[in-house]
């Protein structure tokens, strides 16, 4: 029983020292951001971060789109084919790729190759000890490296989400076409009528708030990492596992609220 209590007490001593971590990480960013003007981040560190987080991510997260859009078209399309409503297989898949799937998956994808990444990047610079050299050099590492990534991962998993949205679309207009007989000019209506513009900004703002997450708990677990190469392969670890709980908490909360 004293074991079991001992067990449950550090548990909770590592959870808030995390959680606290994180909200000083984003009190410090948000301090950053608001001070933008005292010191900008780095600009070819920005356009860097876009590149390798943005255009380096399209292919694998179009392809997710895309199947993940014939799949919602499947699911969809089996009952309205039943019930004689094909023109309402449009509107089944397009509203769960817009509201859920894509930002969801996409948000998913993202933190396991692009969070995943920056955190290996920055615990390698914190065990090596190059943090602590930009800090020697009166470089603060929050706005030189920190900053810029946080930005463009928030940023390219918007447009990530928005890209995907459109070839789910197309992925589910063409598995509709192809294996359940639905025309390409039924799916169109059924999307052009029954889909509102606040369904496609649900999903883009739920992308906004899964960038965020995703880029502070990377950061986070980055900057914090102690042990060497086995606490890079750890901290790793509890970034992305974090990310993908702080997705689906933050969806929950967000479907609520806006429900």
């Amino acid at each position: 029983m004293t074991a079991l209590v001992t067990s449950l007490g550090r548990s909770v001593l590592a959870l808030g020292r995390e959680l606290g971590g994180l909200i000083l990480l984003g009190a410090r960013l948000l301090h950053a951001l608001v001070t933008w003007r005292r010191g900008a981040p780095d600009a070819r560190e920005l356009w860097s971060a876009l590149h390798r987080m943005g255009n380096r991510s399209v292919p694998i997260v179009l392809a997710t789109a895309l199947f993940a859009g014939g799949l919602m078209a499947i699911q969809a399309g089996t009952f309205v084919k039943k019930l004689g409503a094909t023109g309402l297989a449009g509107w089944g898949a397009g509203y769960a790729v817009l509201r859920e799937i894509g930002p969801i998956l996409i948000g998913l994808m993202f933190s396991g190759r692009v969070g995943a990444n920056t955190t290996a990047e920055l615990a390698t610079m914190t065990v090596t000890e190059q943090l602590d050299g930009l800090r020697a050099l009166a470089i603060d590492p929050l706005r030189y490296l920190i900053l810029p990534r946080v930005l463009a991962m928030t940023f390219m998993l918007v447009v990530l989400t928005v890209l995907g949205d459109l070839v789910a679309l197309v992925g589910s207009s063409i598995v509709g076409y192809t294996v359940l007989g639905i025309e390409w000019s039924t799916m169109y209506f059924s999307f052009a009528d029954n889909l509102a513009p606040a369904d496609f900004l649900h999903g883009v703002t739920k992308s906004v708030a899964f960038g965020g997450a995703i880029a502070l708990s990377s950061c986070h677990f980055g900057i914090s990492v102690r042990g060497g190469a086995a606490g890079v392969g750890r901290a790793v670890n509890a970034s992305v596992v974090s990310s993908a709980v702080a997705i689906v908490v933050l969806d929950f909360f967000l479907t609520y609220v806006t429900a």
